[in-house]
């Protein structure tokens, strides 16, 4: 039997009560990476992580799966949050290219094609939403976050909480994700050696469903997240080896 070619990218998308997004969001991603797709010899996945939901997106998720072959879905059997969709959608990726998106419509699919050309050049493409369409409580604590994150980290990325990003495969490899580092994307591929790069993308308001993150989980706690964050970026593994060959031309 013939192994199906590895998509060329993986499109991973964590849904946690989404039902209402659903079929827009299937339909803009598959007409924007289908368009591109043409002049590839290999195909794209899209995949959907059912965190626990509850209001029918798991059944309506299987249904849009059986109509697409492009779409694979794995479910939890409850809830788990949002690093554990990521880590479970990375683990099960097949792409060289993996996309990360938000199940919610604020942004468009058709972004995904303006960090692309980036990805050439840099390990990991972020998203930045510079003009968000967010309530002001959320926007201020993302800017106060910002502050503390780019004075203990160092990573200087405006925008974390953007789920638009594209990873390299070899970034996602790397990563060791424990709860809430789903926030610290960029400063833990940055400790490993990787570049980073990002790009301005649009951002929309929320037209179905609420917003599962408040300020509570999105300030406070990604706050408290940082000790963490910095006790792995200082005790890190760095270190290469030489071949036999290198030490005998020394």
């Amino acid at each position: 039997m013939i192994a199906p070619a590895r998509p060329w990218i993986s499109v991973v998308v964590p849904i946690k009560d989404e039902r209402d997004n659903l079929p827009p969001l299937t339909e803009q991603v598959l007409k924007v990476l289908g368009a591109h797709d043409r002049s590839r010899t290999t195909p794209f996945e899209i995949l959907y992580i059912d965190d626990g939901s509850t209001d029918g997106s798991g059944q309506l998720l299987d249904n849009l799966a059986a109509q697409h072959p492009q779409i694979r879905v794995l479910h939890f059997d409850r809830n788990y949050g949002q690093t554990s969709a990521f880590d479970a959608g990375f683990r099960e990726a097949r792409g060289e290219l993996i996309v990360t998106l938000d199940g919610d419509l604020q942004f468009d699919p058709a972004d995904i094609l303006t960090l692309l050309p980036l990805a050439a050049h840099y390990d990991l493409v972020c998203g930045w939403r510079k003009d968000r369409h967010d309530n002001l409580v959320r926007k201020l604590s993302s800017r106060i976050a910002y502050w503390f994150r780019s004075a203990v980290l160092g990573d200087r990325i405006h925008d974390t909480g953007c789920s638009l990003k594209v990873f390299r495969r070899d970034v996602v490899e790397k990563l060791q994700l424990f709860e809430g580092m789903h926030r610290f994307f960029p400063a833990l591929a940055k400790m490993h050696g990787f570049t980073l790069t990002e790009v301005p993308v649009r951002h929309f308001p929320r037209a179905h469903g609420a917003s599962k993150y408040g300020i509570g989980n999105r300030l406070w706690r990604s706050l408290y997240d940082l000790i963490a964050a910095r006790w792995m970026q200082r005790r890190v593994l760095r270190y290469k080896l030489r071949t036999g060959r290198e030490r005998q031309g020394s």
